[in-house]
């Protein structure tokens, strides 16, 4: 089995995994300015895409030009998530060079995409794969992927017992852990963490936070909330940039559980009642449809959003990192005033206007910089293993080849994992591996 990285190597970003030169795991996208896409669009026989998100599912719709047509595996919200994310993508890109794919292209994905459940094999590129839940969002999967019975001509071959290389992709995972004494939170409200361990000989494993613990989940939660809480019991209003796809949901449910009045706008608001569609994909269906019903939805018509910037509510908004969306509506609305507050709950890269936000108190508003007074507060909601559950997870695999991937500090976790016994390396962008 020969592995080549086309993106996600040493990066965080337009993860692609290209299999014997025919099948391909995930297709993403690094939403830059302009957007970056893997190294090089391949044919393969079959596409399967480990979950919804735009680093991993983003650019799928460009392997269908020409005459190409990959069959594409997924689970249904992954396909969900994956298509209204390149509808996005074509309206806010569509017109220009840096779209890789037309609608045209998007409409062939219904021709030939084939959805599946957890623990159900299938028949992808002569390979059997096979998905497992990864806890990372909705539909979020485990890629397993075995050779048996397909004849690799000149490969190098590592196998199992059995004659068979079995190659673990985890996409993105979390994993949940003991819930703290008093709150019974163990992980995310919306997804349970993953569990499954199936037989590998080569993981190929995500570090997204290779060099973080985070802070125990209820001790977050419990933080936010009082914050929150806090901020609307003296009469002022906070705005809540949050990632559409996961983060948006959980944050509606903790509002819910917490009695916390909160609108929802932006992208998020379909993806909610999207998922309500797949019950058995997330941890609790009722409270999830709790948490809509206990949600007011943004119009946007007859001045809405204005009269929501006036009022003690939490507003759950895309977009995460304030690149864009409704939340760029709200924060000038509300940034005068020191009594309001603006709370970050996902991760920052560096050049976006939330990080700027967070660094500096000031962020770019209208082609302007702009300071902002209100309250800031970051809240770290990862949907990411952390270190000690990335280290968990590998346990599991101290007999297989573990290849690292998608991270900032790749090299160094694999070294790592060396220093206690692990055959682990870094693959670089654009390597091919055989094992």
């Amino acid at each position: 089995m020969q592995l080549r990285f086309l993106g996600g190597a040493r990066e965080v970003g337009r993860s692609a995994l290209l299999i014997d030169e025919t099948l391909l795991l995930d297709f993403g996208l690094l939403a830059d300015t302009p957007p970056r896409y893997p190294v090089e669009t391949p044919s393969p026989e079959a596409v399967v895409v480990s979950h919804g998100h735009l680093d991993h599912a983003g650019a799928v719709p460009a392997l269908l030009s020409g005459r190409d047509r990959p069959e594409i595996h997924w689970t249904p919200p992954t396909s969900e998530l994956a298509r209204t994310l390149a509808e996005d993508t074509l309206k806010l890109h569509g017109t220009s060079p840096h779209c890789p794919f037309t609608r045209e292209e998007l409409l062939r994905v219904g021709e030939v995409e084939q959805r599946h459940g957890y623990g159900e094999s299938f028949e992808a590129a002569g390979y059997e794969v096979t998905f497992f839940r990864a806890g990372h969002i909705p539909g979020s999967a485990h890629v397993l992927v075995s050779d048996s019975g397909r004849s690799t001509p000149g490969s190098q071959t590592q196998s199992g017992d059995d004659g068979e290389t079995r190659l673990l992709y985890t996409g993105d995972f979390y994993t949940d852990t003991a819930p703290e004494e008093g709150n019974g939170l163990a992980g995310q409200r919306l997804v349970e963490g993953s569990t499954a361990r199936p037989d590998a000989d080569v993981v190929v494993c995500e570090s997204t936070y290779s060099d973080v613990d985070h802070e125990p989940r209820g001790t977050v939660e419990e933080r936010f909330v009082q914050s929150v809480e806090t901020t609307l019991w003296e009469g002022g209003t906070v705005v809540v940039p949050a990632f559409a796809i996961g983060r948006t949901q959980e944050l509606l449910l903790i509002c819910a559980a917490h009695d916390i009045p909160c609108y929802v706008d932006g992208m998020g608001k379909g993806v909610t009642k999207m998922l309500q569609r797949y019950p058995e994909y997330v941890r609790d269906a009722d409270a999830l449809d709790q948490a809509k019903s206990h949600a007011r939805f943004v119009t946007g018509r007859n001045g809405q959003r204005k009269r929501i910037a006036d009022q003690p509510a939490a507003i759950v908004t895309t977009s995460g990192m304030l690149s864009g969306g409704p939340a760029m509506t709200y924060i000038p609305k509300i940034r005068a005033n020191p009594m309001n507050k603006i709370t970050m709950t996902g991760y920052q890269v560096e050049g976006t206007p939330g990080r700027e936000l967070l660094e500096r108190g000031s962020t770019e508003i209208d082609d302007r910089i702009m300071p902002v007074s209100a309250q800031v507060e970051q809240y770290d909601f990862s949907a990411h293993a952390d270190h000690g559950g990335l280290r968990a997870f590998l346990d599991s695999y101290r007999d297989a080849t573990v290849l690292v991937n998608h991270g900032d500090r790749c090299e160094a976790f694999a070294e790592e994992l060396r220093g206690d016994g692990f055959e682990a390396s870094a693959p670089t962008l654009g390597d091919a591996i055989d094992c």
